[in-house]
């Protein structure tokens, strides 16, 4: 590993109830210190600078794979954990990467993504109707549900597996978390052995009664000769796409909420075209992930920083995207704002393929939401969990 002593070291536990709250101070200081900063608790050099993070997320010179003999091979009692992500294309690069990355965009074509539109509309009515008089925790009752239904749908599962799905996937995502622990450990071993033979079982029946759904097209997309997807890249692709799925859209649902209800920025009901730019808004001021780690593949420089291969590098995505730099005045939620690329969805190989998906169920879920409820207001100051490198709300009160 290469001696990074002279950057400017900075400190901060990403597990401080001040910085859970509100992380945005840090990173400003973290900008600037320098284009590159040693992250003392994260142990990892860091950037929250706009350029160096978005050449970072195209350069391929950087990877989500270790390079070789960097790697270490996971201890034993986490094997049904690391067992699934081996075979996960958002920790593999190269090949591997890009022929599971084509077999799942064939379902996330625009055509089949706009065709959802009305299902989305119908199951968010659905889920405001059996809302409690008064108020609601909104994470409970609308937006966990919201996602995980629709990517359930959409890989053919019935929407009474997304109670299942949600605590799987809870457990699973601690295993990336700060929080981390020998009992979040053996949570996330427990969920990926329930949640893979689930899938299991379920590839099982689509074999024998194929269906129009993504489990069925990966089923058919096997082949003999070794150019298909196995059933451990099929499990893996479901699993992830039913983490990611629904992960980050329940914590930008809920931000986006948190937010327009503390600034009173109002909806703008009836313009399309100011619904999509009000959500980029609020995906740029307030993202679900803030930080993303690279491999170094091979010798680079990164923000004048020499780096060898085998390195590593945390990339500040929320802290890229409150780069004053690159927006005038970050920290505001600006509906009027020009539009410009922000780093929520990463960008490159591994920019988020689930998108589309995601800004169409923000689009329509904040549009009905606002519609059904115009009273809706805070019942409580929204308190962020103990997620990190993941930012999203606890609790979400509201009054209607």
């Amino acid at each position: 590993m290469t001696e990074l002593l002279s950057l400017p070291h900075l400190s901060r536990s990403p597990r401080d109830p001040a910085f859970v709250q509100d992380p945005y101070p840090f990173y400003d200081m973290i900008r600037q210190a320098g284009p590159v900063v040693q992250w003392q608790e994260w142990g990892l050099p860091v950037t929250a600078r706009s350029t160096v993070v978005s050449a970072c997320l195209r350069d391929r010179r950087l990877g989500r794979e270790a390079p070789e003999g960097f790697g270490q091979t996971p201890p034993a009692h986490l094997a049904p954990f690391y067992d699934i992500e081996a075979h996960s294309m958002l920790e593999l690069d190269g090949p591997r990467h890009a022929k599971l990355r084509a077999q799942v965009l064939r379902a996330f074509t625009s055509r089949r993504i706009a065709a959802l539109a009305p299902e989305i509309e119908t199951l968010c009515h659905q889920l405001i109707d059996a809302f409690p008089a008064g108020g609601c925790d909104l994470l409970p009752a609308y937006a966990q549900h919201l996602p995980a239904i629709i990517i359930a749908r959409l890989l053919g599962l019935p929407d009474a597996t997304a109670p299942d799905l949600l605590r799987w996937s809870h457990a699973m995502v601690g295993m990336y978390q700060a929080r981390r622990t020998a009992e979040v450990e053996a949570k996330a071993v427990a969920a990926s052995s329930e949640f893979a033979a689930f899938i299991r079982a379920t590839l099982a029946e689509r074999r024998r009664d194929p269906r129009e759904d993504l489990l069925s097209a990966m089923l058919a997309a096997q082949a003999g000769d070794g150019s298909g997807l196995s059933e451990d890249e099929i499990l893996s692709t479901a699993i992830l796409l039913l983490n990611a799925g629904h992960e980050a859209t329940v914590h930008s649902l809920g931000n986006a909420v948190a937010q327009f209800l503390e600034r009173e920025t109002q909806w703008p009901q009836g313009d399309p075209a100011a619904e999509a730019a009000l959500v980029e808004e609020a995906l740029r001021v307030d993202p679900p992930l803030h930080l993303f780690e690279r491999w170094v593949l091979e010798d680079m420089e990164i923000g004048g920083q020499a780096f060898r291969r085998g390195d590593r590098i945390g990339l500040l995505l929320a802290g890229a995207n409150r780069d004053p730099s690159a927006w005038d005045r970050p920290g505001i939620l600006d509906p009027a704002r020009p539009s410009r690329p922000h780093h929520a969805f990463g960008a490159g190989a591994h920019f988020c393929l689930g998108a589309p998906l995601a800004r169409m169920e923000l689009q329509i879920g904040l549009r009905v939401l606002f519609a059904r409820l115009p009273n809706l207001s805070l019942g409580e100051r929204p308190v962020y969990a103990d997620l990190y490198p993941f930012h999203g709300l606890e609790t979400l009160a509201l009054t209607y």
